[in-house]
């Protein structure tokens, strides 16, 4: 066995403990999703102007956590305009990102897929963040309101996420029973958060996720979770409730909720989701999964990926 096959031999094994109690976390998230069953999305549509001619590109808008809009990309290839029913991928960003442009999705589009690609509140893009906290934050967003669950950035951008998948079963050229959410880094944390959560989800494509084994995270990753760090730097005696908080939305410990089929990835070099995090979701996971290793690749996600990413939902959505 040589080294490579010893590392990938250790990463299967990684088998960490939940952090919180899993019934008392599933009776939490299911009073919550519960709350927001007869929460109106307040969907709007504008039409936009963009370059690709044989598309319908709109910017939907709907009510995410809270009050704040949330804005997003919906574009609809010409199959869906001619009625057929298609399948939808759900787009999650990466921290700091946006949704960007429409021509950023051709890909999906070529492949006769709809597409809703939404903004994480506050990061970038349109979309601002209404959400207000007691007490100061480190920069960033993610320690904002983090010593109180209720009030904490991640339930926010974490229920913002679940209603994207209701906005996009919504649309009437989507077949709601072929939805699949997909993300890289922080939107792949997001998108293993809607399939924990959105039973409406299909299949899930999660390239080198975030929001996985958070106390890990917080002590290695040079990501994100450093603003978490920094907090608990300045503010040692709390991190009990810090730790107790970002429990509610690892995926560790949601990992067994997710009853979809899921394709993961990891890069080995990465220094920001870190293997052990990935592994760590990755074998709690009990849906039919796939986990693609780049023992030299750090925080990215390159075109085999992509390719793989094309044929795992190709499959998923033709055997449905």
């Amino acid at each position: 066995m040589h080294a490579i096959e010893r590392r990938k031999s250790d990463l299967l094994a990684y088998y960490p403990p939940v952090t919180m109690d899993l019934a008392e976390l599933n009776r939490y998230w299911d009073a919550v999703l519960a709350s927001y069953s007869d929460k109106p999305l307040e969907i709007v549509k504008e039409l936009l102007d963009t370059p690709l001619s044989a598309v319908r590109t709109e910017r939907l808008t709907y009510k995410g956590s809270d009050e704040t809009p949330i804005h997003g990309l919906y574009i609809v290839p010409e199959q869906g305009l001619l009625g057929k029913k298609l399948p939808c991928v759900v787009i999650y960003q990466g921290y700091t990102g946006d949704k960007g442009l429409p021509e950023r999705y051709a890909a999906w589009l070529l492949l006769g897929y709809a597409v809703f690609a939404v903004d994480a509140r506050g990061q970038g893009g349109e979309t601002g963040n209404l959400l207000t906290s007691e007490e100061g934050t480190i920069k960033g967003w993610v320690t904002q309101g983090i010593e109180n669950i209720e009030q904490s950035y991640y339930r926010a951008i974490t229920m913002d996420t679940v209603r994207a998948v209701d906005a996009a079963a919504l649309q009437p050229e989507v077949d709601a029973t072929r939805i699949a959410v997909v993300g890289g880094s922080q939107g792949g944390g997001l998108a293993l958060l809607a399939a924990a959560l959105n039973s409406k989800v299909s299949a899930v494509v999660a390239d080198i996720p975030n929001m996985c084994h958070m106390d890990y995270g917080i002590m290695h990753s040079t990501g994100s979770l450093t603003e978490v760090a920094q907090y608990v730097k300045r503010y040692p005696d709390r991190l009990e409730h810090v730790l107790h908080t970002l429990a509610h939305f690892d995926m560790l410990n949601l990992a067994e909720r997710i009853q979809a089929p899921v394709l993961m990835s990891v890069g080995w070099k990465d220094t920001v989701c870190m293997p052990e995090t990935i592994y760590a979701v990755f074998n709690r996971i009990n849906a039919k999964k796939e986990l693609n290793d780049y023992p030299f690749s750090g925080h990215e996600v390159g075109g085999y990926q992509s390719r793989a990413a094309i044929l795992f939902l190709k499959d998923v959505f033709q055997n449905d």
